[in-house]
């Protein structure tokens, strides 16, 4: 497993999970389950009294085995994703946290050469500045996991791992919450990646990324050191490509800037292109959407979560960080995403109307989906499920 593959799986099931048919064991047999795998991790080297407390009332966790098997209900848009990463609280809340972390922050982008604005900015998307961590208690949610078949020799080792964290000393085993796949703290390490990367930056003898800001930060810049990242280098730029641009697309496919230049790319603002450097190129709403050149340090932010719509929500909550202004190329779409003030707006609005009676908390799972596929179906619109401009401009009219 790699520190990437399911850093934020409980972050998007909770999103645009659809409920499926649990497939994992019954109830009845997990405790059987869950029995050996604590012999197992005994057996690795965890003290027993760690592996007593760690396992004290588990339980079978629907939850966790469902959003271990969810497929997303809908594909998830460009301008979906990034509407809620980078609205303006996350912005205006990235400042606030920055004024207050100013010295750790420079002090941490002096020791690992990384932009302090990108280490802010992945900051917020990982955790909202520390405020989500996830609310999965890991030794319980990874042995459900385990027990349900899902890679279950990969999730062993996380398991163990995160246990070794606790009998360091690094975290209190109170403290270990996350996401069904045992992403955690303020930088959602999983407990491999935890244990390779994470440092302890203020001194104190432990690495605890979870209560201290100035260990999960500079966490966040080891990780991004390791894979690659070049001091100096800026992650892109948004461009602007002739109207017959038929040359190279995806981001691995990098060229010197020279070569951009001579297929007529130009930067969307106007300004001149840097002097240096390799570059590739990505579209991630397609030719009538904005387009990026980006460098080997957007693919290091990659690495942190394997997706180029994460690495792009990052590199753009950067820049709004510093000052900079939205893209200038607009999303292709007449309905734009949704902030998540806006989403907690769609839930009140469906609620009203008597369609939703779950809680309004912002966040858009399979039974908001299901309240807004019913508020289309009512209005005569196309049914989407989709939580959109246009379904929320319709529900608040009046």
């Amino acid at each position: 497993m790699t520190a990437i593959s399911y850093r934020h799986a409980g972050f998007f099931a909770a999103i645009v999970a659809a409920p499926l048919l649990v497939a994992g064991p019954a109830a009845a047999s997990f405790d059987s389950c869950a029995a050996g795998i604590k012999a197992q991790v005994i057996k690795a080297g965890i003290k027993p009294d760690i592996a007593n407390a760690a396992f004290k009332g588990i339980k079978y966790d629907e939850k966790a085995v469902r959003f271990s098997r969810s497929q997303p209900e809908y594909r998830l848009a460009i301008w979906d994703y990034m509407a809620f990463l980078v609205d303006e609280k996350r912005i205006a809340d990235g400042a606030t946290m920055m004024k207050r972390h100013q010295q750790t922050l420079r002090a941490v982008e002096k020791r690992y050469g990384i932009d302090r604005y990108v280490i802010a900015a992945l900051w917020g998307v990982e955790s909202d500045y520390g405020q989500e961590k996830g609310d999965f208690f890991l030794p319980h949610a990874l042995v459900n996991v385990i027990c349900a078949g899902k890679k279950p020799a990969v999730f062993k080792n996380e398991l163990i791992n995160a246990l070794r964290i606790v009998q360091n000393g690094d975290v209190r085993l109170a403290d270990m919450t996350g996401s069904w796949a045992g992403a955690f703290g303020q930088t959602q390490f999983i407990p491999s990646t935890y244990r390779r990367l994470a440092v302890d930056f203020d001194g104190d003898g432990h690495r605890d990324t979870i209560r201290s800001v100035p260990d999960a930060l500079a966490s966040s810049a080891n990780f991004l050191d390791k894979a690659g990242w070049q001091s100096g280098l800026p992650w892109g730029f948004e461009v602007k490509l002739p109207s017959n641009y038929k040359g190279p697309v995806g981001r691995r496919a990098k060229a010197p800037i020279s070569d951009w230049a001579k297929r007529g790319v130009t930067r969307a603002d106007g300004s001149a292109l840097p002097k240096s450097g390799s570059y590739g190129l990505i579209r991630p709403a397609g030719k009538s959407g904005p387009a990026f050149l980006v460098s080997k340090n957007f693919d290091a932010l990659y690495s942190y979560n394997a997706a180029e719509s994460y690495a792009l929500a990052i590199s753009y909550l950067s820049e709004r960080l510093k000052g900079n202004g939205t893209f200038k190329t607009p999303w292709p779409t007449d309905d734009p995403g949704l902030s998540r003030a806006q989403r907690l707006r769609l839930q009140q609005a469906l609620a009203a109307k008597g369609f939703y009676d779950g809680e309004a908390d912002g966040r858009i799972g399979p039974q908001t989906a299901a309240a807004i596929k019913s508020a289309e179906k009512a209005m005569g619109l196309k049914v989407t499920g989709r939580p959109g401009s246009h379904i929320l401009k319709k529900l608040t009219a009046d």
